[in-house]
């Protein structure tokens, strides 16, 4: 299973108002192993970068003026995400981009979802954490992942944080694992099993219950050659 980690900055929020893309970063894992396989490429957007924007990345139009345009890269951009899943956080943002700068180039390039299957992880981690703060910073703290060199955005950088994040949001097996190698240490405890009541209540399987248990199938056959339940 390949999929595709991105990100991308640009020189302002809103597409519909000409702002561009000046940066894509893309991580690609395979199955659920970050490998070296990247693409990174820094745009000439011709045009101004709105002063919050360059705040927030850090990327000046002097720095840019030397760069490709994205009609020049955009032939090895699809080829490199081509049926690969985009695993995006607040994916309608990139991708409002993505098919607006599509649409703005010669040639029929279609939109990316004629490439790819798209996975939003801004939407996922919503329904595994409801209620919470579930921007990329707050999900490095909350998995523990190191996010102190993030002083500033930057494509790949935060499709590099965003790849952890992800396996770790989806890697629910790995805690089943420690469980029971702990509890499998434990002394024993000398623990009466008594009879369980007949009339047990029968849960249904939510959609997130579902998607975890595929999850953790897709892990155990990626280090397996012999699961025995089909992921």
């Amino acid at each position: 299973m390949r999929q595709i980690v991105l990100d991308t900055e640009t020189t302002g929020l809103e597409w519909i108002q000409g702002h561009k893309i000046i940066e894509i970063g893309c991580i690609e894992i395979f199955n659920r192993r970050i490998t070296s396989n990247r693409f990174h490429q820094y745009l000439n957007p011709d045009r101004e970068i709105e002063l919050g924007a360059q705040q927030v990345h850090g990327i000046s139009r002097e720095f840019l003026q030397e760069k490709p345009r994205f009609s020049e890269i955009v032939k090895e951009f699809l080829d490199y995400i081509q049926g690969a899943e985009l695993i995006i956080h607040n994916a309608p943002f990139d991708i409002g981009f993505l098919d607006h700068e599509l649409s703005s180039i010669s040639g029929d390039w279609g939109q990316i979802t004629n490439h790819c299957e798209i996975l939003d992880t801004l939407q996922l981690a919503r329904k595994i954490h409801p209620g919470q703060r579930n921007s990329l910073d707050a999900l490095c703290k909350r998995y523990e992942i190191d996010n102190t060199h993030r002083t500033q955005h930057g494509a790949l950088l935060d499709a590099e944080l965003l790849a952890e994040v992800y396996l770790s949001m989806t890697g629910g097996q790995t805690t089943l694992e420690l469980e029971l190698s702990d509890r499998a240490s434990e002394p024993s405890r000398g623990v009466n099993l008594k009879a369980v009541k007949k009339d047990l209540k029968v849960l249904s399987l939510s959609d997130n219950d579902f998607r975890a248990h595929h999850v953790a199938l897709e892990r155990i056959s990626s280090r397996s050659d012999n699961c025995i339940w089909e992921p």
